[in-house]
Parts: structure tokens; C-alpha cells; sequence
């Protein structure tokens, strides 16, 4: 019984529908941050999933070229990867206004872009704590702002901020990094009731210690302790995030809204 629990869990088998349809075939996605990483994760699964897929990076060009070639190479797969920072209004307007132009009205908004800049409160800066909350909090305003407009004439939409298990329990030399990931949590609960009437679901995904190469980068012995508090045993991976926010994307989360969706492995419960 107890390898059954701490065994590795699978992908979802299919993100096809009943019929064999891709799950989001028709419908258009932005992901914020998606060349590394969790986003990567993200941009993969909801390609693989059907949808057209836009998604921004700022520095990682090679990696999000790279990502973009990769999957239009693929049978009916349609992505592209524009240079932003989310952290800019007028760049992510920008942003908005071509992906429209290619692909159509955006249905499904991922606001994964996200930084920290760690160091215990009575050592940090003002601007370390500007600068995270510029990124995870006025980025996700005005990514989400631009979109919302095109859900609500369609009558339909799906809104999935990436949170994280420090926006639940807190940590030591992140105020400023979990002071924001827990501001997303609030914002998507406030933003869902607004929208609940309109056809449009809003809900978060907060994930626990993932295999992305900031967390594979701790020493051995914290990685030991992580795997030690965390109730099957190992770290996740990217793609178990991905599929949670490839349910909460589709048609099949119609009645989920203003929900955190923690992939963390049983750490917070």
C-alpha cells in the first residue's frame, strides 16, 4: 500500500475529448513567462492539448525560440513566442494586439510570469520588493485587464494565475515573494466572483517544490529535507502542474471557479 502511494503519478492519459477531439482544439491561449520551466511545462501541455498557444518570455530567448520550433513542428500545432515584459503595460498591450491578430480572440490566460529576489526582511530593499511586486502582482493585473474584455463579447474564458505553496504557509526570506503569491490567491477568488455570471471561471494553481532548475539547484541536503516533509516522497514535476492547469482551462472545469488547485505533493494541506 505504501509503494502504491509514493509511486510516481502518471500524466493525465489523454487531453483528448470523448470524441477523440483535442480537448481545447478552437481555442486560443497567452501564457506569461512560458519559456522555462513550469511555463514551458504549461505552454506544452496546452498545445498538446489543441489550443493555439502565445506565450511571452524576456530574457530566455534561445530557450523560447527553441520551444516555439519544437511544437509548431508538430502535426496541427500552433505556437508563438513574443518578447515582453509583463511588468509593462504598454509592451504587454502590445503583446495582446498581435496575438489577437494571428490567432484570434484569447480565451484562456495564464499568468505564470514570476521572480523573486530573496532575503530576510531587515535586510531587504525597497526595491527588491518593488521589483517582485511590479512582475507577480501589476503584470498579472495588466495581462488580465487586456483579456478579460475578449472573454466576456465571447461568452466564455478561463483565468489560471500560478501561485505557489509559499503564498499559502509563507517563508523565511520570500515577504516579498509570498506576499504576492498570496495576493494572487485573493485576487483570484475576488475576480471569480465577479466573473462567475459571465461565462468566464477564474482559479489558481499553487505548486509545492518542483524539479525546475531553481529548486534542482538547492543543496542535497535541503532537497533531502523537502522530500522528507512531503507525504509521497519526492519532488513534482513540471508536467503535473501542467495538467492541472490544462483541467482548469477546459470545458470540463465549468463548474470549478475561485479554487487553488495545490500540487505540492500533500506538503500543505
Amino acid at each position: 500500500m505504501i509503494a502504491e502511494l509514493t509511486r510516481p503519478t502518471p500524466a493525465l492519459e489523454t487531453r483528448n475529448s470523448k470524441d477523440g477531439a483535442k480537448l481545447l482544439a478552437g481555442k486560443v491561449c497567452l501564457v506569461t513567462g512560458g519559456s522555462r520551466g513550469i511555463g514551458r511545462a504549461i505552454v506544452t501541455a496546452l498545445a498538446e492539448a489543441g489550443a493555439d498557444v502565445a506565450f511571452t518570455y524576456q530574457n530566455s530567448r534561445e530557450q523560447a525560440v527553441n520551444l516555439a520550433e519544437t511544437l509548431k513542428a508538430q502535426e496541427d500545432i500552433h505556437c508563438r513566442a513574443y518578447q515582453a515584459n509583463v511588468a509593462s503595460a504598454e509592451e504587454m498591450q502590445e503583446v495582446v494586439k498581435d496575438v489577437i491578430a494571428e490567432f484570434g480572440p484569447i480565451t484562456i490566460l495564464v499568468n505564470n510570469a514570476g521572480i523573486n529576489r530573496d532575503k530576510s526582511f531587515l535586510k531587504m530593499t525597497k526595491a527588491m520588493w518593488d521589483e517582485v511586486m511590479r512582475v507577480n502582482l501589476d503584470g498579472v493585473f495588466s495581462a488580465t485587464q487586456l483579456v478579460v474584455q475578449y472573454m466576456l463579447e465571447s461568452g466564455w474564458g478561463r483565468i489560471i494565475n500560478i501561485s505557489s505553496i509559499v503564498g499559502q504557509t509563507g517563508n523565511y526570506g520570500q515577504t516579498n515573494y509570498a506576499a504576492t503569491k498570496g495576493a494572487l490567491i485573493s485576487f483570484t477568488a475576488s475576480l471569480a466572483r465577479e466573473l462567475a455570471r459571465k461565462g468566464v471561471t477564474v482559479n489558481a494553481v499553487a505548486p509545492g517544490f518542483i524539479e525546475t532548475d531553481m529548486v534542482s539547484g538547492m543543496p542535497e541536503a535541503a532537497l533531502a529535507q523537502v522530500k522528507a516533509m512531503t507525504p509521497v516522497g519526492r519532488l513534482g514535476k513540471p508536467e503535473e502542474v501542467a495538467d492541472a492547469v490544462v483541467f482548469l482551462a477546459s470545458p470540463r472545469s465549468g463548474y470549478v471557479t475561485g479554487q487553488v488547485l495545490a500540487v505540492n505533493g500533500g506538503m500543505y494541506m
